[in-house]
């Protein structure tokens, strides 16, 4: 297992991003190809390739996520218009980088089904 994504490059300070969130376990950063007014990806720091790929030992993690994108929603100010939280896995649903990352999107109207 690679631990030397892109988001990973991003979480060392390797690589420029938008950081508007960073503890010593999740990073958050604008998305560079937004698809809606607000668009931030939240990793874990520790490269998960993909959900799949996670434990139970990762429960506190996968949940520290979540809280994090309701956090920033609230900072962002589009926790009480509305947001949505997506979490993409494997190829066919999207997923381009291997390290799992929540995309917290919102700012307008989002549509259903979504693709």
């Amino acid at each position: 297992m690679t631990t030397d994504t892109l988001f990973a490059r991003i979480v060392r300070g390797e690589i420029p991003a938008q950081i508007v969130y960073q503890d010593d376990e999740v990073t958050a950063f604008r998305d560079i190809h937004p698809a809606a007014p607000v668009h931030v990806l939240i990793v874990p720091n520790r490269v998960i390739p993909t959900l799949n790929d996670a434990s139970a030992e990762d429960e506190v993690l996968l949940g520290k996520l979540f809280l994090t994108a309701q956090r920033l929603a609230r900072e962002l100010g589009i926790d009480q218009s509305g947001y949505r939280v997506v979490m993409n896995t494997n190829a066919d649903a999207g997923q381009s980088v291997a390290h799992i990352h929540l995309h917290l999107l919102g700012g307008r109207r989002l549509t259903w089904p979504p693709g």
